[in-house]
């Protein structure tokens, strides 16, 4: 899994119930490894910038510490490997991660868990650590505020393969009475070289304000179709990510 590269691809969001919606939304993603983050000359650096604070609690200097001081208050051993991931950049001095994955491997190359970092539009983050099996398949229990028109209830399962020459993650959140939503991410990798870059933000402009914007436009719609809104609950700092 070579890194740093570049995933342009599209991400659909299907919701079957109450009433059933589409979206499809054209992006790209970075692969990095967290160690070792693309080196970006200063003057294309608005383009793409990878910070601690906008992930985990926000309060270590790197993605690792970030990463160690939440599997550290779960009880589980950091990886002594590498770890990559998954996520948008920062653009322009705007990011917003709905999903943000990290691929954990001991010092062999094996891959010892997947933790899922998940932001909602109100600014909250939450964390799932997952043992995925050998095609990349995961459950958990749904623990966190995302969309306001699903209670949190029910739970995922998640098909997170790492990414190599193709991008291919699913989630499908299943409740009582069937599964109500699907997401997926589908591209192909590109090299993360200084022209694949800047041809990604012409082609993508403004992508991670983009995503953002999109997800609310969305939310409007749905609301005008008649959803009904779930009250959102007070969200506890969930441990070691503060």
């Amino acid at each position: 899994m070579p890194t740093p590269a570049l995933y342009p691809c599209t991400v659909t969001h299907v919701r079957t119930a109450p009433k059933r919606h589409t979206l499809h939304h054209r992006t790209c993603l970075w692969l990095i490894d967290v160690d070792h983050p693309p080196q970006i000359p200063t003057v294309l650096r608005p383009l793409a910038r990878f910070r601690a604070r906008d992930h985990f609690g926000g309060d270590e200097p790197t993605l690792r510490a970030g990463l160690e001081k939440f599997l550290t208050a779960h009880a589980v051993a950091p990886p002594r490997g590498k770890v990559v991931m998954l996520a948008q950049a920062r653009v322009l001095g705007y990011v917003f991660n709905p999903l943000s994955l990290y691929w954990c491997y001991d010092p062999q190359g094996e891959l010892l868990y997947v933790v899922a970092e998940v932001h909602n539009t109100y600014g909250e983050r939450h964390c799932y650590l997952l043992r995925t099996d050998a095609a990349g398949r995961a459950s958990v229990d749904k623990e966190f505020y995302v969309s306001p028109f699903f209670p949190v209830d029910g739970h995922y399962r998640m098909r997170l393969p790492p990414p190599g020459e193709r991008l291919d993650v699913a989630v499908h959140l299943e409740r009582a009475d069937g599964r109500p939503f699907t997401a997926t991410v589908r591209g192909s990798r590109r090299d993360a070289t200084l022209k694949g870059l800047v041809r990604a933000a012409v082609r993508y402009p403004w992508s991670t304000l983009a995503v953002s914007a999109a997800i609310r436009v969305h939310g409007i719609r749905l609301y005008l179709k008649g959803l009904p809104v779930e009250p959102r609950p007070h969200q506890r700092a969930q441990k070691g990510m503060k």
